[in-house]
């Protein structure tokens, strides 16, 4: 299991963005794919207090439910780059 668990929704350009900069950072990571409902996303909405994706969490810096394509990305160059 990955630290690294990102939320997404098969088709969206922002999780593709995001998931674009975990592939380019070589970084292992766990997908789990959210309803197409806002209404069904119950975990999502957990983890980050939203239902929007995409979402990540990484165990090894205690971030919890990061939200926003641009703040991901920046994280992700600032924190693994």
């Amino acid at each position: 299991m990955a630290d690294i668990t990102m939320y997404e929704l098969p088709g969206c350009p922002y999780c593709t963005k995001v998931r674009s900069k975990l592939d380019d950072l070589e970084l292992e990571y766990d997908v789990i794919e959210v309803p197409r409902s806002h209404s069904d996303r119950t975990e999502v909405e957990r983890v980050s207090g939203q239902t929007g994706v995409p979402v990540i969490t990484d165990e090894a810096h205690d971030v919890e439910g990061m939200h926003e394509s641009d703040d991901i990305v920046a994280y992700l160059e600032e924190t693994y780059a």
